[in-house]
């Protein structure tokens, strides 16, 4: 059963969407998981939850972390973890230890590749017995193949997927609160041929 996640009780990660990186996804469109990884920034920011952001290699081909992902969230991006090359971002100790210090044990994670960059955190979060929901419209694979195993491998590991839509919708749980009202309209802004931010 799928634990009900709250903004008191969550925390959001969101994990290499870097303009270099975001061309590895085609299963899903990059600009539909950059998209879908603001709405969630968005939601985090009008409920004041934590939001821990990590990029890795920087100053490679990965490139840095997409400028309209940047504008959302200035203050996590100036505090975000830039790995030098660890591939599991759980396994980065600076990551790590950032996570830990927001106290939470709900973990939504967007990371802009499904095959890599979401797969490995998500289920090591798992193995230390945090609570985590994988959000899939805010990632992508480069092929098929590779979305459906890693699909399987995150099932089976005890990764809870959902969408950016029912994650928001989750964490408002009533509409007519303040935050639902605030809320709303993002998730028509986050509808196809909208712009990114």
């Amino acid at each position: 059963m799928v634990p009900h996640f709250t903004p008191d009780a969550a925390a959001l990660l969101l994990i290499d969407y870097q303009v270099g990186t975001l061309q590895l996804a085609r299963t899903n469109p990059s600009d539909t998981a950059l998209r879908n990884a603001i709405t969630l920034a968005k939601a985090a920011l009008a409920f004041d939850m934590p939001i821990v952001v990590t990029s890795s290699q920087e100053d490679r081909i990965q490139g840095r972390i997409d400028e309209r992902l940047q504008r959302v969230i200035p203050d996590a991006f100036a505090a975000r973890v830039q790995r030098q090359g660890i591939v599991d971002a759980w396994k980065d100790l600076n990551f790590k230890h950032a996570m830990e210090r927001t106290g939470r044990r709900q973990l939504i994670i967007g990371a802009i590749t499904t095959d890599i960059c979401l797969v490995f955190p998500s289920i090591s979060a798992v193995e230390d017995g945090y609570e985590v929901q994988a959000v899939m419209d805010a990632c992508g694979s480069p092929f098929e193949i590779n979305e459906a195993i890693s699909r399987e491998r995150l099932k089976a590991a005890g990764v809870h997927m959902t969408v950016t839509n029912t994650m928001v919708a989750e964490l408002v749980d009533d509409w007519s609160t303040k935050q639902g009202q605030a809320l709303v309209p993002l998730l028509f802004a986050a509808a196809p041929m909208q712009p990114v931010d």
